[in-house]
């Protein structure tokens, strides 16, 4: 806890923050004041720097470019490798986890050790990893490096310690999943093939043991030769050559035969009775020509051949379509008896999986359900009904849906939004999916005690928004709105979007949401906003439509030497165009000239009535105009206030307020006519460059603007000056106040309303506007608003300049206010009304409004508050109305900031700041003291730089892919709590038993049960393996990981005390089995014994 207390009197900018301890020792820039009285501020700090860790809480979404896929049928836990080498668990809704491989590497092939807790992970830069689920934040045990062969194919028995590795130059290896060591028993593959074969029959592409004799290995070559090698004998029982590459193999339940999938679309049976030749070959989807020839067929990938005591056996593969039919989507095809079913799929196949009633592979399969990944989505299909439906995903498997563009996070939502919001979503939902429980349904998951209300939201190229609910570490959709509704379908003639961008007109730049009023704005790519109300039943509507032309009207050249200053705002002061929306003859992109393009908005806005179901309802439609042949600039900031009725925005020309209760503009006038007389550089205009785009370095001003073409992905950004930084994060950033002269174009960065006083002579609080700009410049717009709800709706609200101008360096990203005892100051909002309700229409018109003024929320340190101000290089405390700068901290001299928020943290306030560079930093509020400071990323992308947001309760969030949300938490409470939160992935359950074979198929069907891998490879009997062909390396789980996994003394006994206690158990089974054996065998003894008796004296013809 640390006291500041200081009289403020006199106070210059010679010294803002030296005397008051600011431990910044930074610029000392500021506005000169000097306090008319003396007043004493006293502010507890309860902050420190033991309240701040950073780790990763959660991710939410599909994985991004997906290799492999697994499944545990005892556990019901599903694992999908990706390219990327990160590794995701999914089990019951809450049961999500996410793993990355430090190497980077992309997962080739995954093995759960089934009902064990682990998974074998392998992956590109050809090393085995031993991954233990035991744990709610898996880990690392072991992991085996190859170093001279490549690694292609793996394959783990049901409950065998020895895992088989095939390797691209065709040879098997067998690792011991408990050492992770490799055995000395290889298979090499010129032993495998015949000493005949001149050719190498290539990678090895299968590894199966023989359902009929584990003893038995079934190897598969990618050339088309499949070896049955003896373990035991070491030699092969039979060889294949098949004329056609081998994809896949898969055995019948009775290991009698087996299926192979090939190169050329065709499926081939082999019995082992006669292996010269396959018992059978189809070609599924091949159709045979005119001319008698089979039609040419892609591969087929991958076959299942499963079994069913009570059906035909489904024989399940993916590809094989004739090459024909172009233009023709992935297919899963499904062969139940006579019945061919084709699956369309709307993404190419990665992988797929049918999913079986037991583990054991001699025994009927009895398949109910096939999980098929594809590229950018994951489906299960019901095997159990005739049509196949799929089942409903119950992870958030569609963010990607269409890329995201831009986010928000909200953590302190009204408990009542949530149900409102899905109780309108889930009437939207689809239909048409199995009746059945999702069937991965593994892992534990309970509601944590530290769970709150929580709303992302995710707004999309095509225009589409979606609310998120992100309580308790889970994600789930509420509720989507389409803002593409608003406007008139773009006709190919009239192409005006067009030549703003050409394939997302609608795309989402950024959001403004008020969770009591229930206002929503959202920013779009076409210089367009679009405000929403909510309500609960559907309604009539028309949408009305404003036009803002905000652009400079100087000359097109103009020196730097002449000393006219002309201002660059058009129709400044209240302006009241005509509430509708304005037809015009010709477009930009229908070969006018280029003063029809003028005046118009790139969008139609519909002009009709429309019916709007319930949910967010498009009242207003605000457009930027064309003008000089050019397209509108892209709006930069936003704000919008329910308790003012008022809404601002502002682009690189200038800033505009809108009444949207009057459907009015308030305010429209360049950046540079805000200042009037009190511009600190007294610049000149200069002509609107031709090319809207900028191509200048990082030093341009106006380099918020970048080509949207280039990069679809890259092109929506919620704050100014990001957009051409893509390639140079790590650059440093001179001053913008110094390139002065470069460029005189100033953009509007940020936005806050407030109560708040606009000049130092004020003695309450009235209603303000506080605008920053790319240059560091914050600018106070005081507004008179009628207070009586009849004279709000039909009186002016007036507003304009004050001339009161503070200072910082950079671009100005955020400003919050705080009251002289350091709590944060909440905007007035406006309490939520239906206007469609159909009760009492005149009580739901009147305007119920919450104001919390800096005055009335502090009572013992008199009038005034606190302003936060962050820029992209600095922050700085602002003691209102007096305006002198308390504290000033330089944020960071070799990058910028990109993201900046005041957040509340553990009772307390403190502003959070993301760096260009990859840190996350937190600093104390009011002083400015640095709390935490973690080089999170190493690198940020312009994925991560345009959807990074913060949000109270210590949270943050980002797009960590193009299909992925990573949620982060900088507050040590919850990395405390963060266990508790996560679902257990592993949990005890007892492995089914094998059904009794009875005695003739025990008699005739082999030994297997006598199979002693033990005595085969380990060491004892085939040595140690080649140490320079395979590396051990112990597990390494990162800092992070280890304190989650509970790591010390104490956690080591408790997982101790689990094992003995999982040992124990197993031990009492087997005592009470051993029980069990022991009294039927004696009672079989005695039955003999009896019949012996009854026998003995008879004779042989008596019996």
């Amino acid at each position: 806890m640390k006291k500041f207390r200081k009289v403020l009197d006199g106070l210059t900018t010679s010294s803002p923050g030296g005397s008051i301890g600011s431990p910044s020792g930074g610029s000392a820039a500021g506005t000169p004041t000097a306090t008319p009285t003396p007043k004493e501020i006293e502010i507890q700090e309860t902050l420190v720097s033991e309240n701040f860790q950073l780790c990763k809480t959660v991710r939410h979404g599909f994985p991004y470019q997906p290799t492999a896929l697994a499944f545990d049928p005892v556990q019901k836990i599903l694992a999908i490798g990706s390219r990327t080498g990160g590794v995701r668990i999914l089990g019951r809704p809450g049961v999500d986890c996410y793993c990355q491989h430090e190497s980077g590497a992309a997962v080739l092939q995954l093995q759960f050790l089934i009902n064990e807790g682990a998974l074998v992970t392998a992956c590109a830069d050809d090393t085995l990893h031993l991954w233990n689920l035991r744990q709610r934040r898996p880990a690392v045990l072991h992991s085996l490096k190859f170093n001279r062969e490549r690694i292609t194919f793996c394959h783990l028995p049901f409950q065998s310690k020895w895992l088989y590795v095939g390797t691209e130059r065709g040879n098997t290896h067998i690792v011991n999943i408990e050492s992770f060591i490799l055995s000395g028993y290889v298979i090499m593959w010129n032993k495998a093939i015949e000493l005949s074969t001149k050719t190498h029959p290539g990678p090895v592409v299968h590894l199966s043991d023989s359902p009929k004799d584990e003893g038995k290995l079934l190897i598969g070559f990618e050339s088309g030769t499949i070896v049955q090698w003896d373990l035991r004998l070491k030699k092969a029982d039979f060889r294949i050559y098949y004329d056609e590459a081998i994809h896949s193999v898969s055995w019948h339940h009775e290991g009698k035969q087996f299926m192979c999938s090939h190169s050329d679309g065709s499926l081939s049976i082999w019995n082992l009775r006669n292996t010269t030749k396959p018992f059978q070959v189809t070609f599924p989807h091949g159709k045979i020509q005119k001319d008698g020839r089979k039609e040419s067929c892609k591969p087929i990938l991958k076959v299942e051949y499963k079994t069913s005591r009570n059906s035909e056996p489904f024989v399940i593969f993916s590809g094989g379509l004739s090459y024909d039919k172009a233009g023709r989507r992935p297919t899963l095809t499904i062969m139940h008896g006579k019945a061919i079913t084709v699956l369309e799929m709307d993404y190419p196949i990665v992988e797929f999986m049918a999913l079986c009633e037991t583990p054991y592979n001699n025994e009927v399969q009895e398949p109910y359900a096939v999980v098929v990944l594809l590229e950018k989505d994951l489906i299960v299909v019901d095997l159990t009904q005739s049509n196949f439906p799929v089942f409903e995903n119950p992870y958030p498997m569609d963010i990607h849906e269409s890329p995201v563009t831009c986010t928000a996070y909200f953590a302190d939502c009204p408990p009542d939004i949530i149900p409102i919001l899905y109780s309108i979503g889930v009437k939207h939902k689809k239909t048409g999916y199995s009746q059945k429980e999702w069937p991965v349904g593994g892992g534990t998951w309970t509601l944590g005690s530290h769970t709150y209300p929580e709303i992302i939201i995710t707004g999309h190229a095509d225009g589409s928004i979606k609310f998120w609910d992100a309580s308790a570490i889970t994600l789930q959709m509420l509720y989507k709105l389409k803002t593409s509704k608003a406007f008139l379908k773009p006709k190919p003639s009239e192409g005006r979007a067009a030549d703003l961008v050409e394939d997302d007109p609608f795309a989402i730049q950024m959001v403004s949401w008020c969770p009591q009023s229930r206002i929503f704005c959202v920013v779009g790519i076409s210089a367009h906003i679009i405000l929403y109300r909510f309500s609960k039943y559907e309604a009539n509507t028309q949408i009305v439509s404003l036009e803002v032309r905000l652009r400079c009207e100087a000359e097109d050249v103009i020196s730097p030497s002449e000393n006219e200053n002309n201002p660059c705002f058009t129709e400044s002061g209240s302006h009241s165009p005509q509430p509708h929306h304005h037809q015009h003859a010709a477009s930009p992109g229908s070969g006018t000239t280029e003063g029809n393009k003028d005046s118009n908005p790139c969008l139609k806005v519909k002009d009709r009535m429309v019916r709007v179901p319930p949910g967010y309802q498009a009242e207003l439609v605000i457009q930027l105009l064309w003008a000089d042949g050019e397209p509108p600039q892209q709006i930069t900031s936003l704000d919008v206030n329910s308790a003012y009725g008022l809404l601002a925005f502002g682009n690189c020309n200038g800033l505009a307020v809108v009444d949207y209760l009057q459907k009015t503009i308030l305010l429209c006038m360049s950046t540079l006519d805000l200042y009037g007389a009190a511009d600190p550089y007294q610049r000149l205009t200069r002509s609107p460059r031709r090319n809207r785009q900028s191509t200048s370095g990082l030093t341009e001003l106006s380099d918020n603007q970048q080509s949207i073409d280039t990069d679809r992905s890259k092109s929506p950004t919620s704050a100014a000056a990001t957009e051409s930084r893509e390639n140079s994060f790590s650059r440093s950033r001179s001053s913008s106040v110094s390139s002065i002269d470069r460029d005189t174009k100033e953009a509007v960065t940020t936005l806050q309303f407030g109560e708040s006083y606009a000049r130092k002579s004020d003695t309450l609080p009235t209603p303000c506007l506080w605008v920053g700009t790319s240059l560091g410049m914050v600018l106070l717009i005081p507004m008179s608003i009628p207070t009586d709800h009849e004279e709000r709706m039909e009186e002016p609200v007036t507003i304009g300049p004050s001339g009161t101008v503070l200072m910082l360096k950079g671009s100005v990203l955020r400003i919050s206010f705080l009251d002289c005892m350091g709590a944060l100051i909440q905007s007035p909002y406006e309490v939520w009304r239906d206007l469609n309700a159909h009760e009492d229409p005149d009580r739901m018109r009147r305007r119920k409004l919450v104001h919390i003024s800096p005055s009335s929320s502090q009572h013992t340190c008199g009038e005034g508050h606190l302003a936060v101000v962050c820029s992209e290089k600095q922050a700085k405390v602002f003691l209102m109305p007096s305006q002198s700068c308390l504290f000033v901290h330089n944020i960071t001299e070799s990058s910028f900031v990109l993201r900046a928020d005041v957040v509340s943290v553990c009772n307390s306030v403190c502003l959070a700041c993301f760096c260009a560079n990859g840190h996350v930093m937190t600093l104390s509020l009011p002083s400015l003291r640095p709390l935490l400071d973690v080089n999170y990323l190493p690198l940020a992308d312009m994925r991560i730089a345009r959807t990074f947001c913060f949000t109270h309760g210590g949270q943050a969030l980002y797009l960590s892919s193009p299909t992925e949300i990573q949620r982060i938490t900088y507050s040590q409470e919850m990395c405390d709590n963060l266990q508790e939160m996560l679902g257990e992935l592993f949990t005890p359950i007892e492995t089914p038993e094998a059904q009794n074979r009875g005695f003739l198929k025990g008699f005739f069907g082999g030994n297997s049960h006598n199979f002693d891998r033990e005595e085969l490879f380990g060491e004892a009997a085939a040595g140690k393996g080649s140490r320079s062909l395979a590396q051990h390396i112990p597990g390494q789980a990162g800092m992070e990981g280890m304190k989650v996994a509970a790591c010390g003394v104490v956690g080591d006994l408790a997982r101790a005390r689990i094992a003995l206690d999982e040992r124990g158990q197993r031990l009492g089974e087997l005592e009470e089995r051993t029980a069990l054996m022991m009294t039927s065998a004696e009672t079989f003894s005695k039955h003999a014994h009896e019949v012996m008796l009854k026998c003995k004296d008879k004779k042989w013809y008596q019996l």
